[in-house]
């Protein structure tokens, strides 16, 4: 890996050869967000997911694309190595917002550090749901992240991450992933990347989407919509959203412009309707 290339990938400024350090660690973290898209563009335009180091260095780093959790994640995960942090990959169980179930095991692919003694869990792969900075894994404590309160909940070896109603009124503490601290290999995760690629069951089977963290909010695409975010300015204010309607011939121009994102074969926009999953988890 060239780091200095991903740096400048990411707009990373610091020491050629930072000292693995939390604020180095939370710095790297925020950038890949604010840069990298969540995104799952190939299974829609033709093509097919590989989860090779160098074919995903190749893809971010090279082609400006980005990935969903096994794309962004795994190559997150080298860069933090590649840095000299103790990289410990885990994996994960996303939640259904819809039926409350959780997907099968090695459903989402995340990491912890390991700096002095203290875990932190990483994550620049979880969409509009997802954290901005580490979140430390020492403590059950609510931790505030810009309007967001998260926590990581433990009920014997499993642990809970759940994020706080957005809106604040009801204070209602909602699930959004469950993961272990059990060791996880690269090669653990095809199986379910390529279930994530052609199951009616899976979000990013049915329907094509790209999004980005940005300062103030989120952008994010998805079938025929542009979906615009606003995070609240103060602590009295609330999230806003705005959408609009896209036509076929607006969508590659949006792409390019609001994400850096040119493909090189066509995109068939999709919307579908998941269909539950037969096993519950």
């Amino acid at each position: 890996m060239d780091v200095q290339k991903y740096f400048l990938r990411i707009g990373y400024e610091g020491p050629a050869l930072p000292t693995p350090t939390l604020d180095a660690l939370q710095r790297v973290h925020r950038c890949h967000l604010r840069t990298v898209p969540f995104e799952n563009l190939t299974i829609h335009n033709g093509g097919r997911v590989r989860l090779e180091l160098p074919h995903l260095y190749d893809k971010i780093i090279n082609h400006r694309r980005g990935g969903f959790c096994f794309e962004n994640n795994g190559l997150f995960s080298w860069l933090l190595s590649e840095m000299g942090f103790e990289v410990t990959i885990l994996a994960g169980q996303v939640r259904n917002a819809i039926t409350g179930w959780y997907g099968p095991p090695f459903d989402h692919f995340i990491s912890m550090v390991t700096l002095e003694g203290h875990r932190w869990l990483c994550d620049v792969a979880f969409g509009g749901s997802g954290f901005e900075l580490p979140m430390s894994l020492e403590t059950e404590e609510p931790q505030k992240q810009g309007h967001r309160m998260y926590r990581i909940r433990r009920a014997g070896e499993m642990h809970f991450l759940e994020w706080q109603d957005e809106e604040r009124e009801t204070g209602l503490w909602t699930e959004l992933y469950k993961f272990t601290l059990d060791t996880r290999h690269r090669g653990d995760f095809i199986e379910m990347c390529d279930y994530h690629q052609s199951s009616p069951s899976s979000i990013f089977f049915c329907k094509s989407l790209c999004s980005m963290l940005k300062p103030t909010g989120r952008l994010t695409y998805m079938g025929h919509k542009l979906i615009t975010t606003q995070f609240p300015s103060d602590e009295a204010g609330t999230v806003t959203k705005a959408s609009r309607e896209l036509t076929d011939e607006e969508i590659p121009d949006i792409l390019k412009e609001e994400f850096g994102i040119i493909l090189e074969s066509q995109l068939v926009p999709k919307d579908e309707t998941m269909t539950p999953p037969l096993n519950i988890f």
